[in-house]
């Protein structure tokens, strides 16, 4: 590995204080770059997540996604973590923290905001970060193409009935041109940017040239995931300095949903006997959230300063940190799943 991806945690860290530092220096930059924003997506955000993706979009070898039905045990893992489980027990976290455990410590009108929060994070699954995740892992990037592509389509359908009925309402808006150019801007025309770079490359000098480029642009993937942090910590600067103690309880259920879910994939993926390839990426794609859409959802339905937003917002803060730990945890288990394939 490169310098970048060997110390990762480590710029992770460093981005995470400058954004944070830069965010309560420069209050008004921040604000003037939250809002160049479409639809609640932020353009600025949808750049660097191109410079992170992009690279990876290179590798996908559309040749090789048909074998991708040959092995339909990884998508069915990564199916029944993100609908049939994880939305449930984020709900039902929610629910034991602040209903029961933090209930001493947050109002009620609170509680159900942060619950409703946490809510809308697990029912929007991964879209673009997992990319990153999958990389990390050595992940079969045709593979994780497929997974994302599957879910996308999947939570066009699902998502509003799923937080519906786990909030208790039925009249819920979805901001679907949230959904949709989210949808397009970060999996879409970087997929197709990624094809015809790959096309062009190949037939214009066949595999060699392909793999120079890779090894080329790689590097910039992780220069992305890196801005986008400092800028995601930039914007929220002032949140977090002046609620770090809600900040911590919101906090807590999220770390332990993220860990929980992840281990309850990553045994089931040891006893399906899957690749490592398949397992790491399946797994890491049922852990991490849409927190862009949770984020808009949270906003237009509880509005800006609400608690549900707040929790959504905190989902953004932990969930790089916790991602990290986890890519680091899969690649120093990768062995257990070597040894079931021989």
């Amino acid at each position: 590995m490169g310098i970048f991806e060997r110390y990762l945690s480590l710029w992770v860290a460093l981005c995470i204080a400058t954004g944070v530092t830069l965010g309560t220096w420069l209050p008004e930059l921040f604000a003037l770059v939250a809002s160049l924003e479409v639809a609640h997506v932020n353009l600025v955000i949808a750049v660097f997540i191109w410079v992170m993706i992009y690279p990876m979009m290179v590798q996908i070898d559309f040749s090789a996604i048909k074998d991708v039905g040959k092995k339909p045990k990884g998508l069915m893992l990564t199916l029944v973590i993100n609908w049939l489980i994880k939305p449930f027990t984020m709900a039902g976290l929610g629910w034991l923290f602040f209903k029961l455990l933090f209930a001493d410590w947050v109002d009620p009108q609170s509680a159900n905001e942060y619950i409703a929060g946490m809510i809308l994070l697990g029912v929007a699954p991964c879209t673009a970060m997992v990319f990153v995740w999958s990389q990390l892992t050595k992940g079969d990037p045709n593979y994780t193409l497929v997974q994302v592509s599957i879910n996308d389509i999947i939570m066009v359908f699902a998502f509003a009935p799923i937080t519906a009925f786990l909030l208790g309402v039925s009249d819920i808006e979805v901001p679907w041109e949230t959904l949709l150019l989210s949808v397009v801007l970060y999996v879409v025309l970087p997929l197709l940017a990624g094809v015809f770079t790959r096309r062009q490359l190949e037939s214009n000098g066949g595999g060699q040239r392909l793999q120079n480029f890779l090894h080329h642009i790689k590097p910039w993937s992780v220069v992305g995931l890196l801005s986008t942090v400092v800028l995601l910590f930039g914007f929220q600067a002032e949140v977090i300095i002046e609620q770090p103690q809600t900040i911590g309880l919101i906090a807590v259920p999220l770390i332990l949903q993220t860990y929980g879910i992840f281990a309850i994939a990553y045994l089931a993926a040891y006893k399906l006997k899957l690749s490592y390839s398949i397992a790491a990426p399946a797994c890491l794609i049922g852990t991490s959230n849409f927190f862009e859409l949770a984020v808009a959802v949270a906003i237009s339905l509880f509005g800006l300063h609400s608690g549900a937003a707040l929790a959504t917002v905190v989902g953004v803060l932990v969930e790089v940190p916790v991602m990290l730990s986890l890519v680091y945890l899969a690649n120093r288990t990768q062995h257990l799943f070597d040894q079931q394939d021989r």
